[in-house]
């Protein structure tokens, strides 16, 4: 991935943009610069090398920039895309890194300039962490990366972003709608951390209950781990997908429970059969 013509700048030097400002660094662009409200992560940052320059005020670094890419919550990118619209340097291509896709996405477009190319990312990778400290710059190392194009995005600049991810080191793109990205992300990442979330308040009534704990409820209970100022607004945004999803997860639950009840030996044989076949599969296909 040849990226030594472009000017690259990140909107939010967190746990993603530092973690794209480093992966970034070995594709030698031009100049990576940074947009962020603290200076000092920006002073860091420049320290760090990780950044050619940072930014308190966006409109000198999007004036020169040909890809800007957004690594803030889905509310900030959507307000950052409108507020600094007449910054942005003419044929810029703009790229998201949030959870959801169809809201902003449906947000952002009616505003945006003609001569501008909005394409949805998100790369499937993260921690626990957060901020500058937590970013790595083998973030995306073997991670999969979602792209939403529309109607209207130039094929050119959808294959740069999918480059781009490659060249970062991510081993596969995939390219969906954005309403199919919400729909299947609220199945593999919301309702597994409303689950691990739900499965740690349970405890209530167990005192000691570290002292009981294994590898399972471990396993289970990673993403509980939960950045509690973001998951509520990827919620909110993804509500109809996400809903549905805990509807499917209580109703499975639910036959689960009734078959305990009525010492359904056979059901949950045959439960559990096909949801460790089920498992199998996407182990082999990861």
């Amino acid at each position: 991935m040849d990226c030594t013509d472009f000017n690259i700048t990140i909107v939010g030097l967190g746990l993603i943009g530092g973690s794209f400002a480093m992966a970034l660094r070995k594709l030698n662009p031009k100049n990576i610069w940074a947009i962020d409200i603290d200076k000092e992560t920006l002073r860091v940052a420049e320290e760090m090398n990780i950044i050619d320059k940072g930014y308190l005020s966006p409109e000198i670094p999007l004036s020169n920039s040909d890809i800007v890419i957004l690594a803030v919550y889905p509310q900030k990118t959507i307000n950052f895309v409108k507020i600094n619209m007449d910054s942005f340097k003419s044929g810029a291509v703009i790229t998201d890194t949030a959870g959801i896709k169809s809201n902003l996405i449906n947000e952002i477009m009616p505003v945006l300039r003609k001569d501008l190319d909005f394409i949805g990312g998100h790369p499937m990778a993260g921690k626990e962490e957060s901020g500058l400290k937590a970013a790595s710059k083998d973030m995306f190392k073997n991670a999969n990366y979602i792209i939403t194009p529309i109607n209207g995005n130039d094929e050119e600049n959808v294959s740069l972003i999918s480059d781009i991810a490659r060249g970062m080191g991510c081993k596969r793109v995939v390219r969906l709608t954005p309403e199919e990205h919400d729909d299947i992300i609220a199945y593999t990442s919301q309702l597994p951390h409303i689950i691990a979330v739900s499965l740690i308040d349970c405890n209530s009534s167990i005192k000691g209950v570290s002292k009981f704990i294994g590898g399972g409820f471990k396993d289970t209970t990673r993403v509980a781990t939960i950045n509690g100022e973001l998951w509520p607004e990827l919620l909110m945004y993804n509500e109809e997908n996400i809903i549905s999803k805990i509807e499917d997860f209580e109703q499975n639950i639910k036959e689960i429970k009734d078959a305990i009840i009525n010492h359904d030996e056979t059901f949950l044989k045959r439960r559990f059969e096909i949801a460790t076949k089920k498992r199998k599969e996407i182990g082999q296909s990861v």
